[in-house]
């Protein structure tokens, strides 16, 4: 008991009921505690834990909106039909031998092409537009075609003699001047100013002038000796 003569038990914080009483011979002390984490008039249940809180909204980045909470501009997908002022340049067409060829032996069709890169505004950005030949399709000009994985190289640089298949040779069977062109197509990438090569869509086609070759009958005859030798030989 306190010196003053308080019934308390000094110990507020946890003992909520405190009794004392003197019988002269005995004394008697009483006390009730409560769990300081337990609301008062609560019975002793726990409290419900709080549910969780709803996971954020997904948040889908899309070529003009929002990205994390942030405004985003993707560069949009690009095909060969928005290409329109992207053109590259002609390829070049030859022939041997130069001008002419023989009926029935392969005249020998050379195209060339190469990369190019253009620049300019596209939908509204400022790009960069790669062109790549990827095939070539040579119209020789009496109805026939042929497609090519290249653009073909002279009877010298293949190391074969005159007058022999290539990969881009075509045999005439009449004589007369035949139109000769080629297409080459090329893929296409672009490049928005990030240094990443967006492909694009289709492909982009440019084709050459014409390239005429007249096509001739060449005679032999099996002689002793040659013009040159005898003059007056058959066939001089």
């Amino acid at each position: 008991m306190p010196s003053d003569g308080s019934d308390s038990c000094g110990i507020e914080s946890a003992w909520t009921e405190c009794s004392v009483s003197n019988s002269g011979s005995q004394v008697d002390v009483g006390a009730s505690i409560s769990d300081p984490a337990t609301p008062v008039g609560d019975s002793g249940s726990s409290a419900p834990n709080p549910a969780p809180p709803p996971p954020p909204a997904t948040n889908t980045c899309t070529s003009v909106g929002t990205c994390g909470g942030h405004t985003v501009v993707l560069p949009p997908d690009v095909s060969a039909e928005d290409l329109a002022s992207f053109r590259p340049a002609a390829p070049s067409l030859t022939g041997q031998p130069t001008g002419f060829g023989i009926v029935g032996a392969p005249t020998n069709l050379v195209a060339a092409a190469s990369e190019q890169h253009l620049s300019g505004p596209l939908l509204g950005w400022d790009v960069t537009v790669r062109f790549v030949p990827s095939s070539y399709v040579f119209e020789y000009g009496d109805g026939a075609s042929g497609r090519s994985s290249t653009g073909g190289a002279s009877w010298e640089a293949l190391g074969q003699a005159q007058f022999t298949p290539t990969a881009t040779s075509h045999a005439y069977r009449e004589r007369g001047t035949y139109p000769v062109r080629v297409s080459v197509q090329y893929t296409a990438a672009v490049n928005f100013g990030s240094g990443i090569w967006r492909p694009v869509t289709g492909l982009v086609t440019a084709t050459s002038g014409t390239y005429d070759v007249q096509v001739v009958e060449a005679r032999t005859a099996l002689v002793g000796r040659t013009c040159a030798e005898n003059p007056g030989g058959p066939g001089c």
